[in-house]
């Protein structure tokens, strides 16, 4: 099927002639037809299968102009990067139409985004937190929605945005329709959608777990952190097909060593980005790296969700990530829009847990190779990786109380013996005198 086959208006087709689309992808065929009939729907589709663009085709395709430009379109994503990827996407569609697209996160300025929305929008894409402040400061209206879209649902829940979510949608009209995109559907998931969804149907673009077939993944068993670093460089300076990588780290403090080790190999050609960087850094660094500035960025699990970038030649699994689902997330990064990727993992001994359980997961064993000859094999371990000494804790026991032991001081001598009474005036005069005296009356 062709896009001219769907039911799309002359806008959005001459849009996707443009960008040069012809053949949409799985989640984008199937989604289609169901969104267009008004029904909630579940969309479950991995990295790369094209789901921003399976429920923005529907929801621009039934948007009706509004001179009062008041939103009829709210888009929810967990990450401040995913929500720039969704609001260049809405353009890229919308080049031939009068939509306004107002995206808002958190990390800037609130002011500057109530002005933006104070100019009017036809869809909003947001981060939960912030529109949520947003909201109740009343910089748009929320009455007006008509569409409702989760994505990445599976991965906010993850984030701790449940609150934020049930808030949101408590906030908004019961007379809606709602789209959730999630590659996992978990309990809780589940949950929200027989709370707040209305039967949806679900869209299944491909199994969860199941490997995307452009994508060659391979692994090497490697000893310890300083092995991995020698290991990135030699591939790095041999295979020049390497020339758009991007490297997973478990954490953002090795995220940085990385960097300090890498950079200096690769000067002006590497970049680093995670949470802890300062937002027009983190921006800066993934235009960059579309750009082909930079040949390789390193990044953690959670800023790398907003990265939508069809051209990453590969993806390197510095750390295996603990979740098996989350290897799935990271791999799709390649092999997009139909091109070829490859996928390398570092796994060391701690990790082949969690290589068993993401081989499970996909029903897949991913191929291993041997360590190239030339790769130095390092012996040095970094502090984290030293095995760390039981120091036994002696607390020492406490004598017991003798139970027939006396008082810690002497007895008090007998003129020490005093109690405070009141002595009254006649008992005192008494003790004076030898006879009662009485005081003079009052006059």
């Amino acid at each position: 099927m062709q896009f001219d086959q769907l039911n799309l208006s002359s806008p959005l087709l001459k849009a996707l002639d443009n960008l040069g689309y012809t053949t949409p992808t799985t989640i984008q065929e199937r989604v289609f037809a169901v969104a267009m009939s008004g029904k909630d729907v579940c969309g479950i589709a991995q990295t790369g299968t094209g789901k921003t663009f399976a429920y923005l085709l529907p929801l621009l395709r039934l948007w009706k102009f509004n001179k009062e430009k008041d939103p009829q379109i709210l888009i929810l994503v967990p990450t401040r990067e995913l929500v720039t990827q969704v609001v260049e996407n809405v353009k890229m569609l919308t080049q031939f139409m009068g939509v306004t697209v107002v995206g808002v996160y958190g990390g800037v300025n609130i002011k500057t985004q109530v002005l933006a929305l104070e100019g009017g929008a036809d869809v909003i894409v947001a981060t939960p937190g912030r529109l949520f402040d947003l909201a109740m400061a009343g910089a748009f209206k929320l009455r007006t929605i008509k569409k409702l879209v989760v994505d990445e649902m599976d991965e906010m829940l993850n984030l701790g945005f449940r609150t934020q979510l049930k808030n949101i949608i408590d906030l908004l009209p019961a007379k809606r329709q709602n789209l959730l995109f999630s590659a996992t559907i978990t309990e809780d998931v589940e949950a929200l959608m027989e709370t707040y969804f209305n039967e949806p149907v679900k869209v299944e673009a491909a199994p969860t777990g199941t490997p995307l077939e452009n994508i060659q993944q391979a692994a090497f068993l490697v000893p310890n952190f300083n092995t991995k670093v020698n290991l990135l460089e030699l591939l790095l300076a041999e295979d020049e097909s390497m020339n758009k990588v991007l490297i997973f780290t478990a954490t953002k403090k090795l995220a940085d060593q990385l960097f300090e080790r890498l950079e200096p190999h690769f000067p002006g050609t590497a970049g680093v980005i995670h949470s802890n960087k300062e937002q027009n850094h983190r921006f800066n660094t993934v235009k960059q790296f579309k750009e082909g500035t930079y040949r390789f960025i390193i990044a953690t699990d959670i800023v790398a969700r907003g990265i939508d970038i069809a051209e990453v030649t590969h993806v390197v699994n510095f750390d295996m990530p603990e979740v098996p689902e989350h290897y799935i997330h990271r791999i799709g990064r390649t092999g997009r829009a139909d091109k070829n990727g490859e996928s390398i993992s570092f796994i060391t001994e701690k990790d082949l847990t969690s290589q068993t359980a993401i081989e499970a997961l996909m029903q897949y064993k991913i191929p291993m190779r041997n360590l190239p000859d030339n790769v130095e094999i390092s012996t040095e371990l970094t502090e984290d990786e030293l095995p760390k000494a039981n120091v036994r804790v002696f607390i020492p026991k406490l004598p017991k109380k003798d139970e027939n032991a006396g008082p810690a001081f002497h007895e008090k001598s007998a003129k020490n013996l005093r109690t405070n009474q009141k002595v009254r005036y006649k008992d005192k005069m008494q003790a004076k005198y030898g006879k009662p005296k009485k005081r003079a009356p009052k006059k």
